[in-house]
């Protein structure tokens, strides 16, 4: 009883984790490249449109969109690896 218990506690420290380096992720790509080094981003062109300007308005929402099918892909191979998956 005691190994099933520590095995699903280290299942969701490694759901925890996959989660917060997910949303460390995002959370860079939006406020960093959104916020902070827009200015740096805005001298390279997209579409004809600033770089920087582009990763405010679109590059963090495709970017969490991205992260959403990363998270899922994770999660099925951690679930796997503990038997917990569903078929």
């Amino acid at each position: 009883m005691e190994s099933n218990r520590e095995k699903m506690q280290e299942y969701w420290r490694r759901n925890v984790r996959i989660l917060l380096t997910l949303l460390g992720l995002w959370f860079s790509v939006s406020y960093l490249f959104g916020i902070l080094l827009v200015d740096q981003l805005n001298e390279i062109r997209l579409g004809g449109f600033k770089l920087g300007f582009w990763f405010a308005q679109q590059g963090s929402i495709y970017f969490f969109v991205l992260i959403i099918f990363v998270y899922v892909w994770l999660m099925n191979q951690l679930d796997r690896e503990y038997d917990v998956h569903e078929e």
